[in-house]
């Protein structure tokens, strides 16, 4: 009997932060803070790539994708944790299924489309000429429109295999959202086929498109050498510096939870590691676009000056 048949009328409890409870009112404050901050940066890069005609461009379609996607991925998970860490610590079976399918499918949809951004940024410096043929407003709703089914199509079978396991009785779950590392940990039953799963889909989206991006990356790097002019060269690794840093941090912290063995991962450290990626990663893009891109500040002072 699979997890829904015996868990439908069932909450879960998620024991969190329990465990160091005088740290559960800065966790709070912690949450909170970067939600909010989550919110309004990407709103603001949304809001300017939408209104100023120069950010008009393959690249800030990406990052507007890439902006709604960390509001609805934060927004999915957020609420519930700040509820959990002011009061009961409880989520019904209803509401763990839904968590757990849409983060999933909102963070696979995050690693496809960090690359697809890499492959902008390949063809902007390495194939200028082409740029415009190449990465046409049809071709990048195609390729964002592959990352979101992609991300969609892994929640699907991903989620599904994990709510399969029987958990005979257990349902206090050591985390404070609902993810697959935890919720394997709650099987009755051995959960090496589920395992093996996560880890093919892992190498799916956390080892080759990471592996992709740093191959374009090399060729951009190689690129951008070539070019004479000082001011050209220091603007192309700008550009790119935001989206390699913006990988790195990703990526890190997802390969970190998904890619190490069961028997080797420590729940503590998971749950320090998960809220950093589901708080605190979302709020990077829209910082490090906004700090390190002129384009985006000055869309911004036109935005606060009322002139878009």
């Amino acid at each position: 009997m699979g997890l829904a048949n015996e868990s439908s009328l069932m909450d879960f409890i998620l024991l969190g932060f329990s465990d160091h409870p005088r740290l559960e009112a800065v966790f709070f404050v912690f949450v909170l803070f970067f939600y909010l901050l989550t919110l309004v940066g990407n709103f603001t890069i949304i809001i300017i790539s939408c209104l100023d005609p120069l950010l008009h461009t393959p690249m800030y379609f990406l990052l507007s994708n890439l902006s709604l996607l960390d509001i609805c991925f934060t927004t999915s998970l957020a609420p519930q944790i700040l509820v959990n860490l002011r009061g009961p610590k409880t989520i019904t079976y209803g509401g763990c299924v839904a968590q757990l399918y849409i983060s999933l499918a909102l963070g696979s949809t995050e690693c496809i489309l960090l690359a697809v951004m890499a492959l902008d940024r390949y063809v902007a410096v390495c194939k200028p000429l082409h740029y415009v043929v190449i990465m046409n407003p049809w071709l990048c709703q195609q390729l964002a429109s592959i990352s979101w089914l992609s991300g969609l199509a892994n929640s699907l079978i991903h989620a599904t295999f994990t709510l399969q396991l029987p958990l005979c009785g257990n349902h206090r779950l050591d985390h404070f959202i609902c993810e697959v590392p935890a919720l394997l940990k709650l099987a009755c039953v051995d959960a090496t086929v589920n395992e093996l799963v996560l880890f093919v889909v892992s190498v799916l989206f956390l080892v080759i498109p990471p592996a992709l991006i740093l191959i374009s990356y090399g060729f951009i790097t190689q690129a951008v050498l070539r070019i004479k002019s000082v001011e050209a060269r220091h603007k192309a690794f700008s550009t790119c510096s935001s989206h390699l840093t913006v990988m790195i941090v990703f990526y890190g912290t997802i390969i970190y939870m998904y890619l190490q063995p069961s028997e080797s991962y420590a729940q503590d450290q998971g749950k320090f590691i998960s809220l950093f990626y589901t708080m605190v990663t979302p709020t990077l893009s829209p910082i490090i676009y906004t700090l390190r891109n002129k384009d985006v500040k000055e869309a911004l002072r036109k935005l606060l000056s009322g002139k878009l």
